[in-house]
């Protein structure tokens, strides 16, 4: 342990004491949030199943050297991410992430053997895994659509590529002993106005709802559905809105995942997670930050990060809420980025397991609205940095920016000669 991280800990320590905050409780309860940190980071969304441009709304700028290009060099870097990341970690994968060739079968007849290497791979590092049907970037997304699709052939192939989603969902979850949530996100909808914003609605319904019967067992897997405002190719109308997933969501008591980006710039995902709680079992947060539309910029501790860890801290949502990262950019270094996003997100739960929870409710309820501005200003100065720093150290793991010198040695030792 490094002797200045850690008297400054123990003056951190002392001072959050004064405000009847045990830091070393808010360590522990840190430790025990898992965040799914998403594989597609790691090769800007291709996967292993063909070459084909991306679709549905996807773009990926940047053409930074060194990505991965197969399973082995995707692990290796998710390895290396993982050894700068402290506490427990999950990976979410894609569905076009398969460990073993298709062999001539199209991603409507995958099975759990097309993922085996990386169940196996997560026994080994000790992590659960999450999974996400891949509705893009294939030759049967057409017209913009997938499940809403008029044409019956394309609506029963992704039908099919769900529903087989769900079964291997299901024994990821049988195989690792941890709950695997299965987030179904479709790109479908319109250019232009619809004539009518029925009808493709009622085609979703009853593909979700085929999806939906397919056998699973709640204890080993989580579906969610997934929201979004607009995309490219489908800024008038999205048949996946808000409303229809929400209603859906509480409809089914399945989960709901709420996206950083996929809602209107002056909309804020925190405001939604208590509503949401009421009404579902389960939610799912993709962790993004947007820049005027659904950019999936690498997650910083900017203020909408600090309100999501608040509103999950303060509503006593953690327990019910599982959440994963969503970001990509082929801009800079991918493991800086993975390393970036999850330690931001760290820091910001951590900031808010510091805040004394049970003093600011207490001054809250005898409506001392002076007291609480004053005392949640004041906290904004307290060194909860040394307190994660010593997080950091107590975990084996660099701290403030020393960890940088890791990447850069490993980008000029392996990313470098990737071509």
């Amino acid at each position: 342990m490094n002797k200045e991280i850690e008297q400054r800990y123990l003056l951190a320590k002392e001072k959050y004491a004064r405000v009847g905050v045990d830091t070393d409780l808010a360590l522990k309860k840190l430790d025990d949030v898992a965040i799914s940190v998403q594989c597609w980071q790691g090769d800007d969304i291709q996967g292993f199943i063909s070459d084909a441009s991306l679709s549905g709304g996807i773009q990926v700028t940047g053409n930074y050297p060194g990505k991965a290009r197969n399973l082995k060099e995707l692990q290796m870097d998710i390895e290396k991410a993982f050894s700068l990341i402290p506490g427990k970690k999950r990976l979410n994968l894609h569905a076009i992430y398969v460990s073993s060739p298709l062999e001539g079968r199209d991603i409507d007849q995958l099975e759990v053997k097309d993922f085996q290497g990386w169940i196996d791979w997560a026994k080994k590092e000790n992590i659960g895994l999450d999974f996400n049907p891949t509705c893009f970037s294939h030759p049967m997304y057409k017209d913009n659509f997938t499940l809403a699709s008029p044409d019956e052939e394309v609506r029963s192939f992704w039908v099919r590529h769900c529903k087989a989603c769900v079964k291997i969902g299901d024994d990821i979850g049988r195989q690792l002993n941890d709950k695997c949530v299965t987030n179904i996100w479709v790109p479908d909808g319109m250019k232009d106005n619809p004539y009518s914003h029925l009808e493709a609605r009622e085609r979703l319904m009853k593909s979700l709802d085929e999806i939906l019967a397919t056998p699973y067992s709640k204890e080993n897997e989580l579906l969610a559905v997934e929201s979004k405002f607009f995309g490219i190719g489908a800024e008038s109308y999205t048949v996946g809105s808000s409303e229809f997933y929400l209603g859906y969501a509480i409809k089914n008591q399945i989960g709901i995942c709420l996206d950083a980006g996929h809602f209107h710039p002056n909309e804020f995902i925190s405001d939604k997670i208590s509503s949401a709680l009421m009404f579902v079992p389960e939610l799912l947060l993709h962790v993004s930050r947007p820049v005027y539309w659904d950019s999936d910029h690498v997650v910083i501790f900017d203020d909408e990060l600090q309100r999501i860890a608040q509103s999950l801290v303060r509503e006593n949502a953690l327990s019910r809420t599982h959440i994963g990262l969503d970001f990509f950019d082929a801009t800079i270094n991918r493991i800086a980025s993975w390393v970036i996003g999850t330690r931001a997100t760290q820091k910001a739960l951590l900031k808010a397991f510091l805040e004394p929870k049970e003093e600011l409710l207490k001054i809250e309820n005898d409506c001392n609205y002076t007291k609480r501005l004053m005392l949640t200003e004041e906290l904004k100065a307290y060194p909860w940095g040394d307190v994660y720093n010593y997080f950091l150290e107590s975990h084996g793991v660099k701290s403030d920016e020393d960890w940088y010198q890791d990447v850069e040695e490993y980008e000029k030792e392996v990313l470098s000669k990737r071509g």
